[in-house]
């Protein structure tokens, strides 16, 4: 039978602390694991937007903490610059269908004077090896 809790099938993580960006610039994200689960999605947002483009990098690696190299838009589903946010409240989404276990995504951004309050990413981890995911 076919289960409809999507619920107890997914993870969620911050991949980027929620945060004021005022500057342009290229603010680091945190390091996912995707051990044990076969996707994952980033689902970069902002809250008010005064100026600036706000464009994610996804960057993936075989080894923890090191390695990290651009993911190239075959191991994408969607791009980065498809979920470029340029207007206040947006979240928008990529898909990371590479194989590599460590993956991060960073957020860059440019023409700011001003920026946006509550930039963040979620990563969502899903299809788990096992579930319930705790």
């Amino acid at each position: 039978m076919a289960s409809f809790d999507l619920k107890n099938d997914v993870k969620q993580l911050l991949a980027l602390n929620p945060q004021t960006i005022a500057t342009s610039t290229t603010v680091v994200g945190n390091e996912i694991d995707t051990l044990g689960f076969q996707s994952l999605v980033f689902l970069p947002s902002i809250g008010t937007r005064t100026d600036g483009t706000f464009t994610i990098v996804v960057q993936d690696s075989d080894v923890s903490g090191s390695g990290f190299v651009d993911v190239v838009d075959d191991f994408l589903s969607g791009t980065e610059a498809a979920a470029a946010i340029i207007t206040s409240n947006t979240i928008k989404r990529v898909g990371y269908v590479g194989k590599k276990r460590y993956v991060k995504c960073s957020m860059v951004s440019t023409t700011v004077t001003s920026g946006s309050t509550s930039v963040q990413i979620v990563a969502v981890l899903g299809n788990p090896n096992y579930s319930p995911v705790a």
